[in-house]
């Protein structure tokens, strides 16, 4: 059947399963707009407050679902506003499809209005990208880009759609969704050595990140910890896939992880590293990190094995599949000594003091997971909040923790908590935390949770400066405040009630408890501004380029 550009744009989507798509329209997507209308039955589109939005809500999608994110934006600055979203969901490899208007074939290259090269913009911030200048290579190239999102280690691609061929017509045949298949060639010989080392080793420890929860599955992983009784560590980004309160769970690893997990590292004869990249946030100290042991990597990148730190033995694929194949020759293990050692350092482990008359900030977290229990989903900002959301939540899911891990993007919380509620529907509980710093770069997405009816619930930490800037400012630059404190005086209350959404205001942890317990009420969005003091900092503390001898406990 013959269709025009616009009209294929929506068949593919619909034939890889694509039933929403955030954006923001404009001339050069006129067309496609036109038919999405047209098909609202089929395809939800979410209309955000600005691109940049839109492509965190995208991520927030992928992220929570496991599912490929998709986003829609202009030409010129409409594009160029999806860079950060888009260079987000790369360092984080998560799966998402920009797709981009531009200006016509004929007027490419002229510095037409609201033209940019997009293609060349992103290239360095996508795993692939396509300008289409035929509408006969639109179908195809879609299927493409879905394709290479979710193959191998997951990322971003962008398509760019200039506006003729959105226009044109030709021939179009539907094809069934590709069927996309990890494939993992074992070198029987690793695997055997993989397992004899974790089978003799005396004090080994599992070191894991985000590419287990991205993996086909995490059970094996918590296989191997039950069946060799080996301590686990993780970072950032592996946050949930063990649950608070099992015996293996040490905590995060790192800068801010625990003293605990950091010794049991320091210490461990082996390192059983899945799914991470030694990212100078975990291995400080490159040359430093596990001096004493043995390391294992296992990562679907191939790129990424040995890159950061040697390691002894490496395995390239997903984690799951290498997991599974060494499990059968795993013996099971009982480290009585190791877990007594890791026990008594447990003890000196950082623990907040509690207060009645200020907030602190593990209280609001301890306070907001007694309330959400097991089943919430928690979206951050970048900062001290996410570090202490880190730190405290207690009750997370393999899914359940969204954050910005290696690009550290401030202003993403807002727009992927929009895109988790979305994805999860009202029925399900989403908390977006953040702190004023954050919060100021696109709280205008306040605007879209309220006019989509979404009950996300944002906790401000406020302690009107920027925070984690402020604490190296103190540790590391003679207390001298660079612009750090920028005196504003916003009300996120009466900002809140000018969306049309909900506001508090909470000075002490019953104030928070009773304004969290009545925001959970809400059929809408609700802001909670908790006012905290400046100087709260995240503790541990390592700093960059140190190790376990130079953590800051107090």
């Amino acid at each position: 059947m013959k269709l025009n550009g616009s009209q294929i744009f929506v068949e593919v989507l619909a034939e890889q399963g694509v039933d929403t798509l955030f954006g923001y329209p404009g001339g050069a997507v006129l067309n496609l707009y036109d038919e999405l209308y047209k098909n609202r039955d089929r395809i939800r589109h979410i209309l955000t407050a600005h691109e940049q939005g839109a492509a965190h809500a995208a991520d927030g999608y992928a992220r929570a679902t496991g599912r490929t994110g998709v986003v829609l934006a202009t030409s010129g600055p409409g594009a160029t506003n999806l860079v950060t979203g888009i260079a987000t969901a790369y360092m984080d490899s998560i799966p998402l499809v920009a797709f981009t208007g531009n200006v016509g074939t004929a007027l490419l290259g002229k510095d037409s209005f609201q033209e940019v090269y997009i293609e060349g913009i992103t290239v360095p911030i996508t795993k692939h990208n396509f300008t289409v200048r035929r509408v006969e290579d639109l179908a195809d190239t879609m299927r493409a880009a879905f394709r290479i999102a979710q193959s191998g280690r997951k990322g971003p691609v962008l398509v760019d759609i200039p506006k003729d061929v959105t226009a044109n017509v030709c021939e179009f045949t539907p094809k069934a969704p590709e069927l996309i298949r990890t494939v993992t060639v074992y070198d029987e010989e690793k695997v055997l050595k993989a397992a004899e080392l974790i089978n003799t080793a005396r004090r080994p420890i599992v070191c894991f990140g985000g590419g287990v929860r991205s993996a086909a599955g995490c059970q094996p992983l918590r296989d191997l910890v039950h069946k060799g009784d080996i301590p686990a560590t993780y970072t950032l980004m592996g946050t949930g896939v063990l649950d608070y309160g099992e015996p293996h769970n040490l905590g995060m690893l790192g800068m801010h992880g625990c003293y605990a997990a950091n010794k049991a590292v320091s210490e461990a004869d082996l390192v059983i590293a899945a799914g991470m990249r030694f990212s100078d946030r975990v291995a400080l100290k490159p040359e430093a990190f596990a001096p004493k042991a043995k390391i294992i990597q296992i990562d679907i990148d191939p790129s990424e094995l040995g890159k950061n730190v040697p390691v002894d033995l490496s395995l390239a694929g997903d984690v799951s599949y290498v997991l599974q194949a060494i499990l059968p020759h795993i013996e099971q293990r009982y480290h009585m000594l190791w877990t007594e050692q890791i026990e008594a350092w447990q003890k000196n482990d950082y623990h907040p003091k509690d207060s009645d008359t200020e907030l602190r900030p593990h209280q609001i977290i301890e306070e907001i997971c007694e309330q959400c229990g097991p089943d919430a989903v928690y979206v951050t900002d970048v900062g001290q909040h996410q570090m202490w959301a880190a730190q405290y939540l207690h009750h997370t899911q393999s899914r359940g923790f969204i954050t910005s891990g290696g690009l550290g993007t401030m202003g993403f919380g807002y727009g992927a908590a929009i895109g988790a509620q979305v994805a999860l529907g009202t029925d399900k509980r989403v908390v977006m935390l953040t702190g004023d710093g954050s919060f100021h770069m696109n709280l205008n997405e306040g605007c879209t949770a309220v006019s989509y009816g979404l009950p996300i619930i944002t906790v401000i930490f406020n302690n009107q400066v920027l925070g984690m800037v402020r604490q190296w400012q103190t540790a590391f630059y003679g207390k001298r405040y660079s612009c750090t404190d920028p005196g504003r005086r916003t009300d996120f209350v009466k900002l809140a009630e000018g969306f049309g959404a909900k506001g508090y205001r909470c000075n002490t942890i019953a104030e928070f408890r009773a304004a969290f317990a009545d925001a959970r009420l809400q059929k809408g969005p609700s802001w909670i501004d908790c006012r905290i003091a400046k100087d709260e900092k995240v503790l541990p503390m390592i700093p960059g380029g140190g190790d376990i001898n130079d953590i800051i406990m107090e």
